[in-house]
């Protein structure tokens, strides 16, 4: 049922680009979250005319986390999207079928993070143990607590664990009530800098810097779309990785293009925001040396198997169903610097 649904929506999108009046194909672009720092690179390659360059009027929207942001492509409301791969993989999993693929790696290290305070005695994984840790429970860190601590040999009964709301999560730790808590790293660390916390108290405990090998969030398109528009598709990532390398090489005008979607934003936190994000998820040694996009297949399949310790795959992970490099340009294309 789920997948003549999503045929039909599909069908319906693929329609709805190939009748767009003018020159530039009309393609609805379905964000993870609202506008933030990291947001910047999309908004650059619209304002920067890459997307034009490539025959494309993107228009951008706010969502509510990638378990939003997936179905919403799934089902062809929109053809490409952006969302967290380990949440792609078990939507999948769940859906079997459901047309929609990975097609570009963003963040090629998630954000997925412990954040503590030094002054609590948090400043590595092992500090855990004896020490109270905030977590809510739908956060997109803590899924992976298991293989987390299962890679750093944590005794996990020696971690008290607090479930504790999003809103309510950094608060906590900025009045003491939890030593350390899961989340994303740039936004958890900020939030604590907003809240008073001093930048010398805070610890960011990266996961893919601790032994995991999980990817983060990438760009996902519909799949009867992308074989319907393979062109489209490719140069619908070849805008996006130039307007990564356009805020890479100037952060400031990206925080800039935030503020104006978003004019709530604090534009300098923003450029903060983005810049943590270019510093730890984007602009890996990987990337910088292959050009944004792609995956070690190796690593993926690492990735596969820790994230089976937090996840009980119904079916036999298999990575092609999760991601493809077929729409990739070429990796002069998407280089980053």
């Amino acid at each position: 049922m789920f997948q003549r649904f999503a045929q039909i929506c599909a069908a319906g999108a693929v329609l709805a680009a190939a009748t767009t009046a003018g020159a530039e194909t009309k393609v609805p672009f379905a964000l993870d979250w609202k506008f933030e720092g990291p947001s910047a690179a999309y908004f650059a390659a619209v304002d920067n005319g890459h997307f034009g360059e490539a025959g494309l009027d993107v228009e951008i929207s706010a969502g509510q986390g990638s378990l939003d942001a997936i179905p919403k492509v799934a089902t062809g409301a929109f053809p490409m999207g952006f969302a967290d791969i380990n949440s792609l993989i078990k939507f999948l999993d769940q859906n079997p079928g459901a047309p929609v693929i990975a097609v570009m790696m963003v963040y090629d290290k998630p954000p997925f993070a412990i954040v503590g305070r030094k002054s609590q005695g948090v400043m590595a994984p092992k500090d855990l143990e004896g020490r109270v840790l905030g977590a809510p429970p739908p956060d997109g860190a803590w899924a992976q607590f298991p293989a987390f601590a299962s890679a750093n040999d944590l005794d996990v009964d020696a971690i008290t664990v607090e479930p504790v709301g999003f809103p309510t999560r950094e608060p906590m730790l900025a009045e003491g009530k939890v030593d350390a808590v899961t989340g994303f790293s740039f936004s958890s660390y900020l939030n604590l800098v907003r809240l008073g916390v001093p930048e010398d108290d805070i610890s960011t405990i990266l996961m893919a810097d601790h032994g995991l090998a999980l990817y983060g969030n990438a760009i996902i398109a519909n799949t009867e779309f992308a074989a319907a528009n393979p062109e489209l598709v490719t140069g619908f990532l070849g805008a996006v990785a130039k307007g990564w390398a356009d805020v890479i090489a100037d952060p400031a005008a990206g925080a800039a293009m935030v503020q104006d979607r978003n004019p709530a934003a604090d534009v300098a936190l923003e450029q903060r925001r983005l810049q943590l994000a270019i510093d730890a998820n984007v602009a890996t040694d990987y990337a910088l040396e292959n050009g944004m996009g792609g995956i070690d297949a190796a690593r993926m399949e690492t990735a596969l198997a820790q994230l089976a310790e937090n996840y009980e795959f119904q079916t036999t992970p298999d990575m092609s169903l999760y991601f493809t490099d077929a729409y990739l340009p070429d990796a002069a294309m998407r280089m980053l610097k």
